[in-house]
């Protein structure tokens, strides 16, 4: 059910003004408020987990970018499962349910691991794991609950919603710090309370959207059988090879951060940057994918990534570079995450897909997963700028091969 119901010929015209929220489903907006408090949570872990590890428990680079891989890679493992399963039972809700509620317990197993640096990748690897098997059923709600000519909008006001708790979060974690006296444990124990409060409007607020599929075309057969379809198996691999080449947001704070030398008290603040640009740009890059083609804005996106790599290695000409780059870096996450989605939902049966979106996040887990130890890797071998020139440049060589591939018609 819409909250308001746009005529189609003004969907088709782009001539309708009325809000964008106007124009989703109230799924979309509860699925936007759970993951707005999830977000909440999570990035008061991930705002001080970079400086906790680093500086606290004087991790180096390779070290933290295997970490970091095993952050983005855990994941991997089981989307493609919980989406499968999700599609399987046709409990999209039930299935996103159990991984929301893994994530917030991990936020107690932090508390539990202390300064055991094994300890710590156990429980993020578990938390890694909860939000792979919610990742697909929740968008595949988010798009079996929109028309196909707007998905990129729906989209675009979920990652919006989504990205509100991004900004709050280190906020959140700053305040939790000071009021705590530099407490990791009290950011953790927080984390958890507001993880908790994400489960439940889930299971008051979002209605499944199972359909009437049949199980027996849900088969494992039948999910990778989609490889089988060329447009999705391209998009799949040309997202693949872009998170190959992505560095990691981790990565990209901590060198903002000791190339301008940037204050341990502040580092919490970067994410901001990022956090600002995407919320202010996710609905109108999704409004624009929706007009333009979804492949070329998703395009830009990377391109708007290499550009920052590029200011991050060049000359400390004073912090509105740092600014600028962490702009781009918002601008990159608007115009990328939900957009790869809409691009390739429409590409998956309705029955499938849980399972599709999932294997298309799970190359990229996999690639990022890799990108962070390499990344690591290189920093620890070659120095910081080397490291970055040439992950810009590996990044600017697939993305340009990405825009001649065009898997995706506009």
């Amino acid at each position: 059910m819409y909250i308001a119901a746009s005529r189609t010929s003004d969907l088709a015209s782009g001539t309708d003004r009325k809000p964008a929220l106007k124009r989703v489903s109230a799924n979309v907006v509860a699925l936007g408020m759970v993951s707005l408090v999830t977000d909440v949570s999570s990035e008061m872990v991930t705002a001080v987990l970079p400086l906790y590890l680093v500086l606290g428990l004087g991790l180096n680079p390779l070290q933290f970018g295997l970490l970091d891989g095993l952050y983005a890679g855990a994941t991997a493992v089981v989307r493609v499962l919980g989406g499968h399963l999700a599609d399987r039972w046709r409990r999209l809700k039930a299935v996103a349910g159990f991984g929301y509620g893994l994530s917030a317990v991990c936020k107690l197993g932090l508390v539990a691991a202390g300064s055991s640096v094994a300890a710590i990748g156990v429980v993020l690897a578990a938390d890694r794991t909860g939000k792979g098997l919610r990742t697909g059923p929740r968008d595949a709600l988010i798009s079996l609950s929109s028309e196909p000519a707007t998905l990129g909008r729906s989209f675009g006001v979920h990652r919006a919603m989504d990205t509100v708790g991004a900004f709050l979060g280190p906020l959140v974690a700053m305040a939790v710090l000071a009021l705590s006296l530099g407490s990791y444990t009290s950011v953790f124990f927080t984390s958890f309370c507001v993880a908790a409060i994400a489960v439940l409007l889930l299971a008051l607020f979002v209605r499944d959207r199972p359909g009437a599929v049949d199980r027996a075309a849900v088969s494992a057969r039948a999910a990778f059988g989609l490889l089988r379809q060329q447009d999705f198996r391209r998009v799949t691999l040309w997202a693949a090879l872009l998170g190959l080449v992505t560095v990691g947001d981790s990565f990209v704070y901590l060198v903002l951060q000791r190339r301008w030398e940037i204050a341990a008290t502040y580092f919490p603040l970067l994410p901001l940057g990022t956090a600002g640009i995407y919320l202010l740009l996710a609905v109108p890059l999704g409004k624009l994918a929706d007009r333009v083609g979804r492949w070329p804005v998703f395009l830009g996106g990377h391109a708007a990534l290499c550009l920052a790599l590029v200011l991050l290695c060049g000359p400390q000409a004073g912090l509105w570079l740092a600014v600028v780059a962490l702009g781009l870096h918002g601008v990159f996450y608007a115009a990328t995450d939900g957009v790869l989605m809409a691009a390739a939902g429409p590409l998956i049966p309705a029955g499938l897909r849980a399972t599709g979106l999932a294997v298309v996040q799970t190359g990229q887990a996999v690639a990022r997963m890799l990108s962070s130890v390499l990344f690591g890797l290189a920093w620890t071998l070659w120095d910081l700028r080397p490291a970055v020139l040439v992950a810009a440049a590996c990044l600017a060589a697939v993305a340009l091969a990405a825009a001649f591939a065009k898997p995706v018609r506009p």
